[in-house]
């Protein structure tokens, strides 16, 4: 090797060196003794070993910012190519410069050019406040149309072509919790991260209000209160862990099917655990989520938003190897009911998966929409009107199974209602309670003062619930009359069910769709 040759070498290696190292050594340390991996140990952790192929490493070597603190690239997760990016809190604070923004700009752009997934880690207050001292480069001025307060640009266009996962590690504002709300998934990290568009210090001099960081954006607000993220989980690796579980369940874009993966589960296996995880008294509550991983391959269940709007639940899992997407009632918040906030998360829910192709399977176990001054002025008719929106919107396979009891409008909800809301199967089990109302609230409605005025009310009561629940709540009577019913099966035969049907469907094609630029959802 020649002088030249081993002089350029050597100055390569040292500015990768340093490049690599990000704002040094003591902050590296220091970010471990908080809990936390760094920008560049969370991308490691993440992709598979030795599949990371950095873009612009030495971008802001000569400014002294490496990487200009945001580590761009792509990698394989589970054998599979993701463009990524995490921003670098050791270097000037994780701000979002220029050269950075362009980074973020150029991940999701080359993600969507070639139909793979993105991710972005994000730890960033937003933009860095300029140095109006110093001119701008040459660089500077070729990536001024692409930058990070232009990256809504590509992650709009990204949406529905390519599955977009963000993961909030450390405390966030402008910039960098903008572009994750446009992204499919949000995950925080418990206690470690916060999501604001104006942190507490502005807050209390604007409203007076006294908040700290945790109460104003914490991941426990966010995945609880307002809705905005998917998930929390107790640290980096357990967050970083859920992505990739996320991703072993999607399609690297919307041309494509989700991969197919033997959970080693037998497809004609019964279900006969159901029976004594769902009550046939129709007011006794349980926990949906049993029987949801009764019916799943292994168990297996991948839930999104657990905590918010627990009256429904919503999460992916498999049947026969395929992935599918399960919209389940849960009778252990508020009976059940349909709500502002479970129209927001079910309708968005749905319509990723009828983006990426992830057949719908719904259970349903619903008292109907939740009355009351506070829905109706929240605008439960607006958001109600989300879910039909979606249901008649979306044209992959749907299958529906009603568990115990659907009323009055829960039946327009949950999309089984006869006619063209899309629901291809409907299948009963032969404890279903149909009607506007409960059999209970209809028959006193209905013959209340009759009951009162009889000479043993009991006695009445008991006969009038008898023949109402036969004559309109009988499964076996409505599949006789109702050509839109599939069958009334039993509940050991819901696995099984559901895998044929979706195995008769797996060669829908989408419905024909009324030339125009797009719907206007009523959001």
């Amino acid at each position: 090797m020649d002088a030249k040759y081993e002089e350029r070498l050597n100055r390569l290696r040292e500015a990768k060196a340093k490049s690599l190292l990000g704002g040094g050594q003591d902050k590296i340390d220091k970010r471990h003794s908080q809990g936390k991996l760094t920008a560049r140990e969370r991308i490691d952790y993440l992709v598979d070993e030795g599949t990371f192929m950095e873009d612009l490493l030495l971008s802001g070597h000569l400014e002294g910012l490496p990487t200009d603190g945001c580590i761009a690239g792509h990698g394989k997760i589970g054998g599979r190519i993701v463009c990524i990016y995490s921003q670098d809190a050791t270097v000037k604070g994780g701000t979002i410069g220029p050269l950075s923004g362009f980074k973020m700009y150029k991940t999701v752009e080359t993600a969507l050019d070639m139909g793979v997934p993105f991710i972005g880690l994000h730890e960033s207050p937003g933009a860095r406040i300029p140095d109006i001292h110093k001119a701008k480069t040459v660089l500077g001025e070729v990536v001024s149309e692409r930058h990070g307060g232009t990256i809504f640009y590509p992650n709009t266009q990204a949406s529905g072509r390519i599955p977009q996962i963000s993961a909030i590690m450390g405390s966030c504002a402008g910039i960098a919790v903008y572009s994750p709300a446009l992204t499919d998934f949000i995950f925080m990290v418990d206690k470690q991260s916060q999501m604001f568009i104006t942190g507490p210090v502005m807050v209390g001099v604007v409203t007076g209000e006294n908040l700290t960081m945790e109460e104003l954006g914490g991941a426990e607000v966010h995945c609880k209160v307002s809705g905005v993220a998917d998930g929390r989980y107790p640290s980096d690796k357990e967050l970083l862990d859920g992505i990739k579980e996320l991703l072993s369940y999607l399609p690297q874009n919307a041309d494509e099917k989700p991969p197919v993966v033997d959970m080693g589960d037998d497809p004609n296996r019964d279900t006969d655990e159901l029976v004594s995880i769902v009550p046939s008294n129709a007011s006794r509550a349980y926990d949906v989520r049993k029987a949801v991983r009764v019916i799943v391959d292994g168990g297996r269940f991948f839930e999104v938003k657990p905590e918010f709007a627990p009256e429904i639940v919503v999460g992916f899992g498999r049947l026969d190897g395929k992935t599918v997407g399960i919209v389940a009632n849960q009778s252990m918040a508020m009976a059940g009911s349909m709500t502002v906030d479970s129209s927001d998360k079910q309708t968005r829910f749905m319509r990723f998966c009828d983006c990426f192709n992830i057949p719908i399977v719904i259970l349903v176990d619903t008292t109907a929409y939740l009355p009351g001054k506070d829905q109706e002025h929240r605008g439960i008719i607006r958001h109600g009107a989300k879910v039909l929106y979606a249901l008649c919107e979306s044209g992959v396979p749907r299958v529906a199974v009603v568990l115990r009891k659907a009323y009055g409008g829960g039946n327009l909800g949950m999309g089984i209602i006869p006619g063209q809301v899309g629901t291809d199967k409907i299948f009963y089990w032969p404890i279903v309670e149909l009607g506007v109302l409960g059999v209970k609230a209809s028959v006193e409605l209905l013959y209340g003062m009759e009951i009162a005025k009889a000479e043993n009310p009991e006695e009445m009561r008991k006969q009038k619930l008898k023949e109402y629940e036969e004559r309109y709540c009988n499964p076996m009577r409505e599949a006789n009359a109702n050509l839109s019913i599939s069958a009334v099966i039993e509940p050991k035969d819901t696995r099984k069910t559901l895998i044929q049907s979706l195995e008769l469907l797996s060669t829908k094609k989408r419905p024909p769709r009324y030339a125009k630029h797009h719907g206007n959802i009523p959001l």
